[in-house]
């Protein structure tokens, strides 16, 4: 099979690879389309560690059953499907309480940090365990279903804040997932939701997909924007999602008093935080962390235009121009969102 190797950082090449073989409890699925994740971009130059060489990366994928393991019962070849970025292994004590994103043995696909090697989606096949694997509406493109992983982490950070029905909300960041984030919590009953970000383009496409107010942070004071908005308390939750100290803190200092901020930027290892500010206005921090069962609930949403993915795709290209759309979303090339790769 044809696959884009990250044969060395910042080098990417189409290779000719073995078909892999499923195991009895995965499925083989002929790949359809496949998204380019920030955190692939990442991996691209070495600077997350996770993506050690030779490897292929993709973790965004949708296509059909090529093969099924053999003690594998509920899909069968042709099913179209998508599948959960996570591996998770189904027996520690996490995955027993249902918290499969925590699970002890998590592994993610098409990622190789030195404990393990897993190859991902940029390829014409890839193996997957059937448990973390979903069947697709057969009017749902393939390349909307390569983006059911991203909604499924603005899904997951939504269902983890505690939002009453015509509750203010910030997302701060609007790029990928805060523009997802930006409908989940429309969908999950925000009245008024305050789209931040530097970027004039992406807040249009934030108004347009359901920010009622957006504010570019470089142009106006973002807190205070929010505020006189507010009635000056500030907005009942929040959402950051880019991972770093300003956006965090803007994140905090935008938010009432006893509000609840969600966290699932994770740009920065380590930032500086607001402790007093925190604790003095008694506001609730939570880290969501990738998705957990939220899938069918994406699915049945993207299905029914309840979430938009369409306007957030830039290029559908096929996977032998990899190489070049790589670099270009590296370069940081303007007016780019997501890409989908065809293999």
């Amino acid at each position: 099979m044809q696959a884009l190797l990250l044969t060395e950082y910042k080098h990417l090449e189409i290779a000719d690879m073995p078909t892999p073989a499923p195991a009895a409890d995965e499925l083989l699925i002929r790949v359809r389309a496949c998204g380019i994740c920030g955190s692939d971009i990442h991996g691209y130059d070495g600077s997350s560690g996770r993506r050690i060489p030779p490897l292929v990366m993709g973790h965004e994928a949708a296509g059909v059953v090529a093969a099924v393991g053999a003690g594998v019962t509920e899909f069968r070849e042709g099913d179209r499907v998508t599948m959960d970025s996570t591996v998770y292994c189904g027996d520690c004590f996490f995955c027993r309480r249902g918290d499969v994103n925590l699970c002890d043995r998590r592994q993610v696909l098409g990622v190789s940090c030195g404990d393990y090697r897993r190859h991902g989606a940029f390829a014409e096949y890839v193996v997957a365990p059937a448990r973390i694997c979903y069947r697709l509406p057969d009017a749902l493109p393939f390349e909307h279903a390569a983006m059911i992983e991203a909604v499924s982490v603005a899904v997951h950070a939504t269902n983890l804040t505690p939002i009453r029905l015509g509750d203010s909300a910030v997302v701060v960041g609007a790029g990928m997932i805060g523009l997802l984030a930006v409908q989940a919590l429309k969908r999950a009953g925000c009245g008024r939701i305050f789209a931040i970000d530097l970027e004039d383009n992406r807040l249009e496409l934030a108004r347009r997909l359901g920010a009622t107010d957006t504010v570019n942070a470089r142009q106006s004071d973002p807190v205070e924007f929010v505020r006189e908005r507010t009635a000056g308390r500030g907005a009942d939750v929040a959402m950051e999602v880019v991972g770093a100290t300003e956006p965090v803190k803007t994140a905090i200092a935008a938010l009432r008093k006893g509000g609840a901020l969600t966290l699932v930027g994770n740009l920065a290892p380590q930032i500086e935080f607001p402790l007093q500010a925190v604790v003095t206005r008694q506001i609730r921090v939570t880290g969501s962390c990738a998705s957990c069962g939220e899938y069918p609930q994406c699915i049945d949403m993207m299905a029914s235009g309840a979430i938009e993915v369409e306007p957030l795709i830039s290029a559908k290209a096929p996977l032998t121009e990899g190489a070049e759309w790589f670099a270009r979303l590296y370069a940081r090339e303007g007016n780019l969102m997501k890409v989908i790769l065809q293999p």
